[in-house]
């Protein structure tokens, strides 16, 4: 009887030693299934996020614009006889067969040059090379100097009114263009526009000195100063040397800094973004890359631009749908400097998110404790 009593008593024993190792393997497993719902639930209740690819870094984008500004300066083509000669020139003057009136002389203050064995000095500013060398031809020929007078004038330095290069460009400068200079070309010698340019450049132009020109036309039109504002991309895309305009001596070229565009609200990264550069190009969906995409709390439908009104001051209200944008359903938003993108965020997710970060905490609690009983 005693021996049956030991049987039984460890066979009891042994019974409770196999259930334990099952019984703290099942709970094991549910304590991680508990623990994976919650995580589970809360990625299922995220948003979709900004698209993986990002817009190039300005750098690259400044790189590749200033290339193209160089490539397509060397392909300007100017013609140099419609530069409008000016007081401080330096000109080459070369009479064929005559070299005792062949040389270079240098407009004076006042706009004359001299040469020898001319009676009187000679009126250079507001001619063309072309129109000076025809005078002074004409000169030597009344003037019984020489009877078949062939005569070239060429620019050899120009210094009467220096063409200025400011704002975001990598070099600000003055140039002491020898030649006629093209936007393009004055860009390039800047060393093209800096990574905080904008898209736009303006060129400022003094009245020109009319005073020898017969088109009353053109003397009203040059009463005044005159502006030209070239967007870059119409340049650089489209190669027309129509936008690619000539600069003449005492013309300011300015290149804008780039405006801000901010984007607030359920965002990862919230903050003010510069357009540097992108050339007009700075769409919502960029924007959101840069600012490291939506939150899993965004309502994505009820986006809104905050446009300032240049009439009334005020800021409209643009509503946006992002959430048909990122899913290709409609066309992406081109935004504007001093744009503010707000991406509201949801109550209800917010506070789904919150109970689901409560729950993970007690349930993993609850799963230690009843381990640590076990």
């Amino acid at each position: 009887m005693a021996m049956r009593g030991g049987v039984s008593n460890l066979s009891h024993r042994k019974s409770q030693g196999e259930l334990r190792p099952a019984l703290y393997l099942s709970t094991r497993i549910a304590l991680l299934l508990l623990l994976s719902v919650p995580s589970t639930f809360s990625q299922q209740q995220k948003t979709p996020q900004a698209p993986e690819s990002t817009p190039k870094p300005m750098s690259i984008v400044t790189s590749e614009t200033n290339d193209r500004i160089a490539q397509l300066a060397l392909a300007s083509d100017v013609r140099q006889g419609d530069y409008l000669i000016g007081a401080g020139d330096l000109l080459g003057i070369d009479v064929f067969d005559v070299p005792e009136l062949s040389r270079d002389v240098r407009v004076n203050e006042t706009g004359y040059i001299s040469l020898p064995l001319m009676p009187s000095k000679v009126r250079a500013t507001g001619l063309t090379p072309f129109q000076l060398q025809d005078k002074l031809a004409e000169l030597l020929q009344t003037n019984g100097l020489v009877s078949t007078p062939q005569v070239t004038v060429s620019l050899k330095e120009q210094h009467s009114q220096p063409i200025t290069v400011i704002g975001a460009v990598k070099n600000p400068m003055v140039i002491q263009a020898l030649r006629k200079t093209t936007l393009l070309q004055a860009l390039s010698e800047a060393g093209g526009i800096s990574p905080e340019a904008g898209s736009t450049v303006i060129v400022t132009r003094d009245a020109r000195d009319v005073s020898d020109s017969s088109d009353s036309a053109d003397a009203s039109a040059a009463s005044g100063p005159q502006t030209f504002t070239i967007n870059l991309s119409d340049i650089l895309e489209s190669g027309d040397s129509h936008f690619n305009i000539p600069l003449v001596g005492g013309d300011v070229v300015s290149v804008p800094r780039a405006g801000i565009i901010y984007v607030v609200g359920a965002v990862n990264k919230p903050g003010g973004f510069l357009l540097e550069n992108d050339l007009d190009r700075m769409t919502m969906l960029k924007m959101l890359s840069l600012a490291g995409g939506t939150t899993s709390t965004a309502k994505m439908k009820k986006a809104v631009i905050l446009r300032k009104n240049p009439d009334t001051g005020q800021r409209d209200q643009v509503p946006v749908d992002l959430n048909k944008i990122m899913h290709m359903k409609e066309q992406d938003v081109q935004l504007q400097a001093n744009d503010i993108l707000f991406v509201p965020d949801s109550a209800g997710l917010k506070a789904l998110h919150r109970a689901g970060d409560v729950g993970l905490a007690v349930t993993t609690g609850v799963g230690i404790v009843a381990a640590g009983r076990i």
